[in-house]
């Protein structure tokens, strides 16, 4: 009976737990601390997303376990979907348009398509729809939740690293590395990466987790090397560790 009531305990524990974070999961090594971005930026949301258990493997919007599973640190819980669309940078255009759906920041949900197009969720969520590089009034106003995916789905079907690449800004101080920004080279394919925390030490050197997607779709990933914290000092022994680097570094605002 003491077994089962404490098995049962635990069980109700675990539903009710939290589940883990960036910053929960993975501490700052020794000598470092953690950044903390300002409350409400597009830093904190990343670092707050939760993750699945530890042990999960990446996977595909197939199912099957992604190429890439052999550089998981963790598994961000959030929907792949099941088309082969939300790959590097429409994984990072889907983490910035949810910021900013739940903070209500409609008017400034807008990604541009590779033909130069401004996709702007504002229209789409007013009924209006793409239709020959223009707008088309053809549906009723809907701003919930399955419209505005509706419309990121429409964002990663004509955008990707080459437009994503043109939108960011260049960081000008390429020491003030911070969540939230953007590892990328634009190209067919090109690929990028999204800083998800930073910790520094007393030297001022710094140190950052990152995630990403990959071709085809696939849930996104923290990923490592021999640990989940990189440093610009060092070229990362991942795919795409080259773009690690401050000449591709970027940021949303």
């Amino acid at each position: 009976m003491k077994s089962l009531l404490t098995f049962s305990l635990l069980i109700w524990c675990a539903a009710i737990a939290p589940a883990d974070t960036v910053i929960t999961r993975f501490k700052a090594p020794a000598g470092y601390e953690l950044i903390k971005p300002a409350t409400g930026s597009f830093g904190a949301y990343l670092q707050n997303l939760p993750l699945k258990p530890v042990g999960a493997h990446t996977k595909t919007y197939t199912g099957a376990i992604a190429a890439t599973d052999a550089y998981t640190a963790a598994v961000v819980d959030i929907s792949v979907g099941n088309e082969d669309l939300q790959q590097c940078a429409d994984a990072i255009m889907r983490l910035r348009g949810e910021y900013l759906y739940q903070q209500k920041r409609y008017g400034e949900i807008a990604f541009h398509f590779v033909n130069g197009f401004l996709c702007d969720y504002v229209h789409y969520a007013d009924g209006y729809r793409y239709k020959n590089n223009k707008w088309a009034l053809i549906a009723t106003k809907d701003y919930s939740y399955p419209a505005f995916m509706r419309y990121m789905k429409l964002v990663f079907e004509y955008a990707c690293t080459l437009s994503l690449d043109k939108e960011l800004k260049n960081v000008a101080n390429t020491t003030d590395i911070q969540a939230g920004d953007v590892f990328i080279r634009g190209g067919s394919p090109g690929h990028c990466f999204v800083v998800m925390a930073v910790a520094q030490n007393a030297q001022g050197n710094k140190v950052f987790t990152i995630a990403q997607s990959y071709m085809p779709a696939q849930n996104i990933q923290v990923l490592r090397d021999t640990s989940p914290w990189f440093s610009l000092s060092k070229t990362a022994q991942i795919p795409y560790g080259e773009l690690i680097d401050v000449g591709y570094l970027k940021r949303f605002d």
